[in-house]
């Protein structure tokens, strides 16, 4: 099938995919913008003009928080909430840039943890835009027949690569895990009308996190950049944003034949409050269908999409028979989307 292609079509499966479940985990730090104000040359008010952060969640490695605990805890409640034990799941797709390992895989790590001795497990790069990537990838192989019930993660820990001396970035970021469990439907009806998976490798130098000398872009004041800690051009990424932001939800309302009234809630990767705010203003969106908790939680990267989904279903607000828009972007560069029928 079309990586971009939309679900409907002769030949269609007679069945659906539904979002059985999600959940959440966040560490129980807070570091607010006070907080802040101690560690850098920066200020309340000038954090909040230029980002909407007021506060975000930071990980306490002392009390055993990780990303793979995040990640480990959010699938659980996931789980719960769909009902389900994790001996039922065919595979689990963890989306993150900030796993403790490569090998093993976070994914198989979490797996272990919860008791997924039936399912596959393997991880995913995308960062920002990691979960609706994961969760396209997740939809695609219950539609093709090949699994029944796939758990999908999206987690990252980015005070764990951040130079708390930066404070360009320090100000933005936070850690988040959130999952969901998505399982085949005997409604056909149920799953993605639409979606984009796009990425520009041109622009990577623009976000990226150096490992090694040589993963400087050419040029680069290595004296003045750090060895893994994110580096990124904050100019440039937010003139990236609000161009493909917009661009990328009307594209995807394009391909389902919706407009923008027609979806219920716009799940969308917390990256700045004045990007979210030009998107609302673009389409008419109230903004009780744009979810915003950015103030609370910062940009937490691949977990900033499901923790604001399962956010929302825990208040009740997201049911079934309802439109529901993901969308993301971020380092590679990427850009996600993936529109739902509940």
């Amino acid at each position: 099938m079309n990586a971009n292609a939309g679900k409907s079509g002769a030949g269609s499966p007679s069945f659906g995919v539904r979002i059985a479940g999600a959940g959440s985990c966040v560490p129980e730090k807070r570091l607010t913008n006070h907080d802040l104000e101690k560690m850098v040359d920066t200020s309340d008010e000038w954090i909040v003009q230029r980002t909407g952060v007021r506060e975000r969640r930071i990980c306490d490695p002392e009390k055993g928080e990780s990303n793979r605990v995040l990640c480990t805890r959010a699938i659980e409640a996931a789980l719960r909430d769909a009902r389900m034990d994790a001996t039922e799941l065919d595979l689990l797709i963890v989306a993150t840039c900030t796993g403790e390992s490569t090998v093993p895989s976070v994914a198989c790590r979490v797996s272990d943890n919860i008791g997924a001795v039936n399912a596959g497990a393997f991880d995913l790069v995308a960062a920002c835009s990691g979960f609706v990537y994961a969760l396209n990838v997740a939809h695609d192989l219950i539609r093709a027949g090949s699994h029944r019930a796939v758990g999908v993660v999206g987690c990252d820990v980015m005070s764990s690569i951040l130079d708390y001396s930066d404070r360009a970035l320090c100000i933005l970021f936070g850690d988040a895990a959130g999952a969901a469990v998505l399982r085949i439907s005997d409604n056909p009806e149920q799953g993605i009308l639409s979606r984009f998976l796009h990425a520009d490798g041109a622009g990577w130098h623009d976000l990226y996190l150096p490992r090694r000398p040589v993963d400087f872009p050419d040029g680069a004041d290595q004296e003045k950049l750090k060895l893994n800690c994110l580096q990124m051009n904050g100019r440039q990424i937010y003139k990236f944003a609000v161009a493909r932001f917009g661009d990328l939800i009307q594209e995807t309302l394009d391909k389902a034949g919706l407009t923008a009234d027609q979806v219920d809630h716009y799940v969308c990767h917390q990256s700045n409050a004045r990007i979210l705010e030009s998107a609302r203003e673009r389409f008419g969106i109230p903004s009780e269908k744009l979810y915003v908790n950015i103030d609370k939680f910062g940009n937490s990267s691949a977990g900033s999409a499901p923790l604001c989904f399962a956010q929302l279903r825990e208040m009740g607000r997201v049911k079934d028979g309802q439109v529901v828009m993901f969308v993301a972007f971020g380092a590679g560069l990427t850009w996600a989307s993936s529109l739902w029928q509940l």
